[in-house]
């Protein structure tokens, strides 16, 4: 599969190259091309300390990182950080916020840039002025190529910044009268309408140094709720589920997209859980049956849709026994929790000790391409 896989986006870049029309394709990405990976034997030398942390992402409240963020970076027990409203201040001290993060020293093997994230989808989610200037939907109805235009600028403006994970494109589908519907975060309220123009947006931006995020998988579309402020069950059939909203998750894999982050609603059809501790979507349905390789990062771990499921500590372990491989805790202070938690396992039991590795060294070679 996997390497049917890799001569797929072959045929996509050159496709790409030559101005092939190929679908949604015809605005692919190749990705990675050319560099060399981190030694595979980096995350097995880490101590468990310092592989639990590289799952970890962590925000803050303020202007500029606290002394503990910095010790954590310093430590290698974080891989990077989530910045929101409340760190920002105009370009030049966000410049100077981002170059200050990635000035500290970390241990050797951990030298990479840190990943640096953000919510910069366009209309009513954008942390930082400038691109996008539309929202999805507008993306959505106007076609790939301004969608694409779209991902260009937007990756200029981050990139400008420092920051080189967007969290986005959104790929739910949209569906009427859903929370994604109503506040404008889709491309489109069909499946192949979102692939069409959600994809080249991502695949600009990754074009422009900057790694994309699709969210939230396997779909949101149909949630009448944000999960940051509800409990929420998709209550559709898995049949459903795989032939609309998991399709655009499939095209943004196939096309090399980077990221793809784990909704926190619960869907019945595959597991009791919400979607970031469930191992049928997180592992099953995104890596089995979808074969993707890159990173996967959980939704916020401090909301109201997984406060049920305890605190920091049991839900960093809960995702990380699903086979998420980031962890996204907007307060530090409760990554720094998780954290510990999962060295503590890390340290007693052989085999999360390995799927640890296995996630670090994805989570490492991302660090590593973004480097270039």
């Amino acid at each position: 599969m996997r390497a049917a896989k890799t001569r797929r986006r072959r045929r996509l870049a050159l496709a790409a190259c030559c101005g092939l029309a190929v679908g949604a394709f015809a605005f692919g990405v190749t990705l990675g091309d050319g560099a060399a990976p981190p030694q595979p034997s980096v995350a097995s030398r880490l101590t468990p300390e310092r592989l639990a942390g590289q799952r970890i992402i962590v925000g803050f409240p303020d202007l500029e990182a606290p002394r503990p963020v910095k010790r954590m970076i310093r430590e290698g027990r974080v891989a990077g950080v989530v910045l929101f409203d409340e760190n920002l201040a105009g370009r030049t001290a966000d410049r100077r916020l981002i170059r200050g993060l990635q000035s500290v020293p970390r241990p050797p093997g951990l030298r990479d840039p840190l990943l640096v994230m953000i919510d910069q989808e366009g209309g009513l989610v954008k942390r930082v002025g400038g691109a996008p200037t539309a929202s999805a939907r507008e993306m959505g109805a106007r076609g790939a190529a301004f969608s694409r235009e779209q991902g260009r600028l937007t990756a200029r403006n981050l990139s400008a910044l420092g920051v080189n994970v967007d969290l986005a494109p959104v790929l739910d589908v949209a569906r009427p009268g859903g929370t994604i519907d109503e506040t404008e975060r889709g491309f489109g309220s069909s499946a192949g309408q979102v692939e069409e123009t959600a994809v080249p947006f991502a695949a600009a931006l990754q074009e422009g140094g900057v790694a994309a995020t699709a969210k939230h998988f396997p779909g949101l579309g149909e949630a009448r709720l944000n999960t940051d402020f509800a409990v929420e069950r998709v209550d559709l059939s898995r049949q459903e589920l795989r032939r609309v909203d998991e399709a655009p998750y499939r095209h943004f894999i196939d096309a090399g997209g980077e990221l793809v982050m784990l909704s926190t609603a619960i869907y019945p059809a595959f597991s009791p859980r919400p979607a970031a501790f469930a191992r049928p979507i997180a592992t099953g349905e995104l890596r089995r049956r979808l074969g993707f390789d890159g990173v996967s990062i959980t939704d916020a771990l401090e909301t109201v849709a997984v406060r049920d499921f305890g605190g920091p500590a049991k839900a960093g372990l809960a995702a990380a026994g699903a086979g998420v491989d980031l962890l996204l805790f907007t307060d530090y202070s409760a990554g720094a929790q998780a954290q510990r938690a999962l060295a503590r396992r890390v340290r007693t039991r052989s085999t999360v000790r390995a799927a640890a590795e296995e996630s670090v060294s994805r989570i490492l070679r991302l660090r590593h391409r973004l480097a270039r």
